[in-house]
């Protein structure tokens, strides 16, 4: 089990039953939005028209290059593991951990839009990175 060390991802893993399992890892904390922190997607473009996450990263923040070799780093450690994976993260960085794990670039992962408190499954298909599933409501 892998969580980020922010409180709402350890809260959903420890409501999941993992909380003492899990090993913390700062690759998976949010994205860094810097003095765009707080803001919506709206106001980021009224005030820098043309802005995208995907392409420009926060103001002052991390870049989407920055957050891939971040989640590179835990990818590279997962496919290390012989058995499934349990990993509890935040929105933007698990998108991106979703891109970086199909090889594209980490701005890929603004083609997979990921729904809040679901579960989705990254594996393979003979030696080939795939999804598995996608948005699946989580399990009572």
């Amino acid at each position: 089990m892998l969580s980020s060390p922010l409180q709402r991802a350890l809260e959903t893993c420890q409501l999941a039953g993992y909380g003492t399992k899990a090993q913390l890892r700062p690759e998976l904390m949010e994205w860094d939005y810097g003095q765009y922190e707080g803001w919506t997607s709206r106001q980021i473009v009224a005030e820098n028209p043309g802005w995208s996450l995907w392409r420009d990263g926060g103001l002052d923040g991390e870049s989407p290059e920055e957050v891939g070799r971040g989640v590179d780093r835990v990818i590279s450690e997962v496919r290390q593991v012989a058995e499934n994976v349990l990993i509890f993260a935040h929105g933007h960085v698990l998108r991106v951990l979703t891109a970086r794990w199909l090889g594209e670039p980490p701005a890929g992962g603004r083609h997979y839009a990921l729904q809040t408190a679901t579960l989705s499954v990254l594996a393979y298909e003979h030696q080939d990175p795939v999804i598995s599933r996608w948005n699946l409501p989580p399990v009572s």
